[in-house]
């Protein structure tokens, strides 16, 4: 799933391409596209006729359009990427992509909005927008989820205290969006690595300094994906143009198994995850010890025979 830097690529693209525009027509070619709004193909295409999409925000991973006034109460068009959701701008009489699912056509007859998933594990759907945990508004269905990193008004030490009150492994706390947004497996392997710490790292047993540390490192990891366009594993991320980003090359653990760390040379290692994988370095990122657990006494036993 696209993580922080590759939903802001688009969300920068769709502001350059489709704000104060107003939406002439919508066709759903999908209905597995729409899934998330409940009310069907017909009503979502209905609620956004006539509408004009006034800005296009993101946090953490979740990218949202907002309609008309954007106050609370009001619509806006919610937008899951999922595993290979593209939203790209398209001149009109370009041929459809094979996998198109739903197309914004625009009163200005100008470039349209195309929503394209070869998975169809992604869609769009329409929701109020509603104040959020972290403040600001979003969409009812993300309002639950925390600022992240390279948001103007995160907390760094509101963060870290956050992280450390958790009583869990410390790569599970970094992918909780509610605590921190828009840190996925990628960029919680990077950050890790930078830090040089290990993800299965008690929260509890994690210092303040060691906190600022990660979560600045996974700032700077996800700024330099962002200026590169992004982590592209294959074809099925791309920007609003339909092109790919490059920071693949860069990634000094994620994917990487049994190459050399670019640090001290040691071979990285590959670990099971959540039905995932964990990419880290032995050296650099030494996994921490298991608790010693109290040694066992033996219960006494009554003396035989009298």
């Amino acid at each position: 799933m696209p993580e922080l830097p590759e939903v802001e690529v688009v969300r920068r693209g769709l502001a350059d391409h489709v704000l104060d525009r107003t939406i002439a027509e919508v066709t759903v070619g999908h209905p597995r596209a729409v899934r998330r709004h409940a009310a069907g193909g017909e009503d979502f295409a209905a609620r956004l006729k006539g509408r004009a999409i006034t800005a296009a925000r993101r946090r953490g991973k979740y990218l949202w359009l907002e309609l008309d006034t954007a106050g609370p109460g009001d619509d806006a068009i919610l937008a899951h990427l999922g595993m290979s959701g593209q939203m790209l701008v398209a001149a009109p009489d370009r041929p459809d992509e094979k996998h198109l699912r739903i197309r914004l056509r625009f009163d200005d007859e100008g470039p349209e909005l195309r929503f394209v998933d070869q998975r169809t594990f992604g869609g769009l759907s329409v929701h109020p927008l509603a104040e959020g945990t972290g403040g600001g508004l979003l969409p009812e269905p993300v309002a639950h989820i925390g600022r992240d990193p390279m948001d103007p008004l995160f907390s760094l030490d509101a963060a870290v205290a956050a992280v450390r009150r958790r009583r869990t492994e410390l790569k599970r706390a970094l992918l909780d969006q509610t605590i921190v947004s828009g840190i996925g497996n990628i960029y919680a392997d990077e950050a890790l690595w930078r830090a040089r710490l290990h993800g299965a790292r008690p929260t509890e047993k994690l210092t303040r300094a060691q906190g600022v540390t990660v979560l600045g490192a996974a700032a700077e990891v996800m700024a330099d994906a962002l200026e590169q366009g992004g982590t592209s594993f294959d074809a099925l991320y791309v920007n609003v143009n339909g092109a790919s980003g490059y920071f693949e090359r860069s990634l000094n653990v994620y994917g990487r198994t049994d190459e050399p760390c670019r640090r001290c040379g040691s071979p990285i290692r590959r670990e099971a995850f959540m039905n995932r994988s964990s990419f880290t370095c032995p050296r650099c990122q030494p996994r921490p010890r298991a608790p010693r657990r109290a040694a066992r006494t033996a219960p006494s036993r009554p003396p035989f025979g009298p």
